[in-house]
């Protein structure tokens, strides 16, 4: 796969992303059984061998099991840790935890940051996290005391670079108003389904900070997925139609998939969109990395972008 440096760390990715949180298949870990275990195996190693450099986790994703399992197949495959990328996330607590009246919400005071970071490290079975993210924003964070934390990990060598999740603007720039080094990279859903973030300045901030945008759930949860067909009784269910009819169209011109028309598309966009690829199916993240072969003219493109907007350009 072709290469891309990740914003302004150093650090060199595939242009297309693993995404981790399905591979044990539930968000249960009482549930995680040899099937799930086979199932993560086949994922990762589908990815891996299909050139797929770059795993995206969180310590959510099944309570930590996804990063567990992760960190098995590391160990049962020596010599790829050396040759991929790991992000992962933090700062989204359960209710419940750590007492029972404690409340769902978001947390990046320092102490839960450095926290978490060590309990990923454990479960990963690594030295080091490459690129560390804060997963959703908190209202109360302080970018002062944040930044306290990213320097204290980074000064014992656990986090080489970090970044956010699902930030505003605003958001990320009073964080990195705080943080000396550049923020690597904001972790956005990003798809055709809804095209507000090529509209609303969104990515237009990335390009001018020199932040790479990355994009979970690029087919929209399966709508936009390979012979997806949209639920008749769905809200948007004349536009999403249209929507896949023009991706199916511009995926035979190319000779790939819907999937990876899509991915295409995203990565068009010069502000270098890494897409995050969440299918468990192996051959739909072989089919999905097809896109890393082709270049999406502008005309296609913008034919896309109308059926994706359901209404002309002014």
């Amino acid at each position: 796969m072709k290469t891309a440096e990740l914003g302004r760390s150093g650090i060199t990715t595939t242009r297309l992303i693993y995404g981790c949180m399905r591979t044990v298949g539930t968000w249960n870990p009482a549930d995680v059984d040899e099937a799930s275990v086979a199932m993560a195996r086949a994922a990762i190693l589908a990815a891996f061998e299909a050139g797929y450099r770059h795993f995206d986790h969180a310590d959510i994703y099944c309570r930590g099991e996804c990063e567990r399992m992760f960190g098995r197949i590391l160990a049962e495959n020596p010599g790829m840790r050396e040759q991929i990328v790991i992000t992962t996330k933090c700062g989204i607590r359960w209710p419940g935890v750590p007492e029972a009246g404690s409340p769902h919400r978001y947390d990046f005071s320092a102490g839960h940051i450095l926290w978490s970071a060590d309990q990923s490290l454990e479960r990963l079975g690594v030295e080091t996290i490459d690129v560390y993210l804060l997963h959703r924003p908190d209202v109360l964070m302080d970018p002062a005391e944040v930044a306290g934390a990213f320097h204290t990990l980074k000064q014992a060598g656990k986090v080489r670079a970090f970044g956010v999740s699902n930030f505003t603007p605003a958001q990320f720039d009073a964080l990195q108003a705080a943080w000396p080094d550049p923020l690597v990279c904001n972790q956005l859903r990003i798809t055709p389904q809804d095209v507000r973030p090529f509209e609303d300045g969104t990515l237009e901030h990335h390009l001018r900070v020199g932040t790479t945008p990355t994009a979970y759930s690029p087919v929209a949860g399966g709508l936009l997925g390979d012979g997806a067909v949209i639920p008749g009784d769905h809200a948007d269910f004349a536009r999403l139609t249209a929507l896949n009819a023009a991706l199916d169209a511009e995926a035979a011109a190319l000779g790939v998939s819907r999937s990876a028309a899509v991915n295409a598309w995203l990565m068009r966009h010069p502000a270098g969109i890494q897409p995050i690829i969440g299918t468990v199916n192996p051959e739909r993240i072989r089919s999905a990395a097809a896109a890393d072969g082709v270049e999406m003219g502008r005309e296609a493109w913008y034919r896309i972008y109308l059926a994706a907007r359901g209404r002309a350009l002014p």
